[in-house]
């Protein structure tokens, strides 16, 4: 992918024993995919779950179990790995990391590999911790994983879910593609740096019913609005997204709302945006909506010669602003610049985030965007094409400075 944060990045990744370990085989393999060189380090219980050799494999380096070899009786070259590979490492990161894992961190012990490397460790650390939910749960277990968030190590809690006892609750190890963007987050040197925000944020198009089988809608798939949400809740935020129709999957943890119609989105933002500080409009909301729906699909031989429409409520313009921070998107097909400072003027907005049908491989559908940010202060910044994680990181970084 395009200015991929893990390319020709040097990634440790380490494997606890816990049922979760399997999984640590995508993680790789994903890893890999995305342009990164992939140390695999396990513990001695890892063992029971998955073979070393699966990780070899997958990543294409030897797989460090053991802190000494198995016998020295006739002489070793193994040096101070532990250090070199600390000093090697970008990233460290821990799927799935066990309590016990988790517990030595936390207090500083290093009796095995895995352990002993994370008491070399310079770069930083993501550990994605899985148990059964009454391990996880335990007061030492969450008092554990507070202390590793204390000591600047990123965490990325576990999820609710179906869990290997046949119990369900929390501690099922986060998606993988959660991880991932946890993994790219840190690596771009962010941190969790909107803890205590919240945050709205709308995605999608909004369908406007003709009949009972047709609408006037566009063609945003939501990923834009879906990627702020991801990247807002991933650096702490609260998050609640109202989506139209979309196929786009938002975490877990983030509040969701689904709509339909232009007037379903503005009945949602106006009642939600009464608990939030941040109103990011991404969704691509219809300007027209039929005058009138008909209650029956309208037939070929009914010969419709035209069909009349109206506007749509205008979401931005109808918020009593307050002291709360808005966020508006434009999508231009010409004199670009000069219709988004004049939108970001007239609905009366913080900031404006232009993007052009223009621009290849950006806007509607696309998983990469170009885009242009506008403030009210007058400042001008724009960006080169990338992904929409990272656009949405931008974006929110940008927000930070003018909050």
């Amino acid at each position: 992918m395009l200015n991929d944060a893990f390319r020709k990045k040097k990634i440790v990744l380490g494997v606890t024993g816990c049922i979760a370990a399997y999984k640590a085989c995508y993680l790789t393999r994903e890893l890999k995919n995305r342009g990164a060189e992939v140390k695999v380090v396990m513990t001695p219980s890892a063992l029971q779950f998955v073979a070393p050799l699966s990780f070899s494999t997958l990543s294409g380096n030897p797989v460090v179990v053991s802190i000494f070899p198995e016998s020295q009786q006739n002489g070793t070259d193994v040096t101070t790995w532990h250090i070199d590979t600390a000093q090697w490492a970008d990233l460290i990161l821990i799927a799935p990391a066990t309590v016990n894992t988790i517990a030595k961190i936390a207090h500083g012990f290093a009796d095995n590999a895995l352990t002993t490397l994370i008491s070399a460790s310079r770069s930083p650390v993501i550990v994605a911790p899985a148990a059964d939910v009454d391990m996880y749960l335990n007061r030492t277990t969450t008092s554990n994983i507070q202390r590793l968030e204390e000591l600047g190590y990123y965490v990325v809690y576990a999820e609710e879910g179906a869990l290997a006892s046949g119990l369900s609750g929390y501690g099922r190890m986060a998606d993988i593609n959660k991880i991932i963007d946890s993994a790219e987050l840190v690596l771009s040197g962010i941190k969790k740096d909107l803890n205590g925000k919240k945050i709205l944020v709308t995605a999608g198009p909004t369908y406007e019913d003709i009949d009972p089988v047709r609408f006037i809608s566009n063609r945003s798939s939501g990923k834009m609005g879906y990627e702020l949400a991801k990247a807002a809740f991933l650096r702490g935020a609260n998050v609640t997204l109202i989506s139209g129709p979309s196929a786009e999957v938002a975490y877990p943890e983030i509040k969701l709302s689904r709509v339909r119609s232009a007037k379903e989105m503005r009945t949602a933002v106006i009642k939600e945006l009464k608990t939030n500080d941040v109103l990011i409009m991404a969704a691509a909301v219809a300007d027209y909506r039929s005058s009138g729906i008909s209650k029956r699909k309208i037939k070929k031989e009914d010969k419709l010669a035209s069909l009349s429409l109206t506007q749509t409520d205008n979401i931005l313009s109808s918020i009593k602003k307050g002291r709360k921070m808005l966020i508006g998107f434009a999508l231009e097909t010409n004199n670009a610049e000069r219709n988004a400072i004049k939108k970001l003027k007239e609905k009366n907005l913080d900031m404006i985030v232009l993007n052009s049908l223009g621009n290849r491989k950006s806007g509607f559908e696309y998983d990469t965007n170009k885009i242009t940010i506008f403030s009210k202060s007058g400042k001008k910044k724009s960006y080169p094409l990338q992904s929409k994680f990272r656009v949405a990181n931008n974006i929110l970084t940008e927000i930070l400075k003018i909050s």
